[in-house]
């Protein structure tokens, strides 16, 4: 396994050893004692999994205390353009955001600390994306941010996403609640 380091430290690209034959692959897409040495230590509590069409925008979403979430993603088939953005008020980074293009070809994996908004674009239809998350999900605690909020200007190299009905309506970073 490879560390792979992003323009916001916090957020880690880890490139794994994959292993091919003419049978197929294998690969160790989590391994405790491996990444602890990049620094993930937080126990996973959930498992997620999403199935998208080309252009869906899911996201920016995350999870407030007490129930913020680290995130360990990758993509089991398909491309998605992966976005992390920096809410922590006290950061050096908030506000920032950081891209990454996870595939089912390169099965990069992304740790995305509590304290982020996450969202991703899908790049190639019947996209199947999971994630761990060291939280369990809690209604009260999500909160979201405008995918095409002005102040944070992110390039998702779209123009006219699929959206949620509650993505479409997201307040803006200066009015969402955040860390």
């Amino acid at each position: 396994m490879e560390l792979i380091p992003t323009s916001i430290p916090d957020v880690k690209i880890i490139k794994p050893d994959v292993f091919g034959d003419d049978r197929g692959y294998f690969f160790e897409s989590f391994h405790v004692d491996k990444f602890a040495t990049f620094g993930i230590t937080d126990p996973f509590l959930q498992d997620n999994e999403s199935r998208s069409q080309k252009n869906v925008l899911r996201g920016l979403h995350y999870q407030l205390n007490p129930y913020a979430q680290g995130k360990l993603i990758r993509v089991i088939r398909g491309a998605v353009l992966d976005i992390a953005v920096d809410i922590r008020r006290d950061s050096p980074t908030f506000g920032k955001w950081v891209s990454m293009e996870l595939t089912g070809e390169n099965k990069w994996i992304c740790w995305i600390p509590a304290g982020f908004a996450h969202g991703f674009v899908t790049l190639d239809d019947d996209t199947i994306f999971t994630y761990k998350c060291s939280a369990m999900y809690n209604k009260a605690s999500e909160g979201s941010i405008r995918w095409n909020d002005p102040e944070l200007n992110i390039d998702w190299g779209i123009t006219d996403p699929l959206l949620s009905d509650k993505d479409k309506v997201a307040p803006l970073l200066k009015d969402a609640r955040v860390f």
